[in-house]
């Protein structure tokens, strides 16, 4: 909500049924064109158009669907929401693993890794609660400059913010290249 702040928050979830399936894209990322011109973590925010073409070119035939949601920070109303970021972030990620379509079953969760400890173990326990007891089999932080996946998740985030954003020089290109892989973005009201 911070002046200067995007207009357009989006969570996303970067889901692999398989973790043959994971390893897979991490190998296809770290061999990619991308890679090999850009250091050291990708953000979708400091790539060129030409290292996100790269990019997205490089996973568009590994085996992964995103699901995301959208929320356009204007539409928030809650005071309590507007005031504190980690509440803000929190329960538009909780919402996005509750309206998960059953994907959720015993799955192994990495959440980037930002954020001071507390706010960590408030979330973990939060989303643990949430969820109910069968979703999450292991839930993990990790830091995104040394996890190529977490780098994808950051990428189809941008991606899809991008596509909301017609002002935007190639607005929408990088969501169509990204297309086939997207199982659901839900625009919150």
């Amino acid at each position: 909500m911070d002046r200067g702040a995007s207009p357009i928050f989006v969570a996303v979830m970067v889901i692999f049924e398989e973790d043959d399936h994971a390893a897979a894209t991490q190998q296809a990322i770290d061999d990619s064109e991308a890679r090999r011109i850009h250091r050291p973590e990708f953000k979708f925010s400091k790539c060129s158009a030409d290292v996100r073409d790269l990019f997205f070119e490089a996973v568009r035939n590994c085996h992964f669907k995103v699901r995301a949601i959208v929320v356009r920070k204007e539409v928030i109303y809650s005071p309590r929401l507007k005031a504190d970021k980690n509440r803000f972030y929190e329960y538009f990620v909780k919402s996005m693993m509750n309206y998960d379509a059953g994907i959720l079953q015993n799955a192994k969760v990495i959440i980037d890794g930002s954020g001071d400890r507390e706010f960590r173990q408030t979330l973990n326990s939060a989303l643990r609660r949430r969820l109910g007891s069968g979703a999450i089999k292991d839930l993990r932080f990790k830091r995104s400059h040394r996890d190529p996946l977490l780098q994808l998740a950051d990428m189809c985030a941008g991606a899809i913010a991008r596509s909301y954003r017609p002002d935007r020089p190639r607005y929408d290109r990088w969501r169509k290249m990204l297309a086939p892989r997207i199982n659901d973005v839900w625009d919150f009201r």
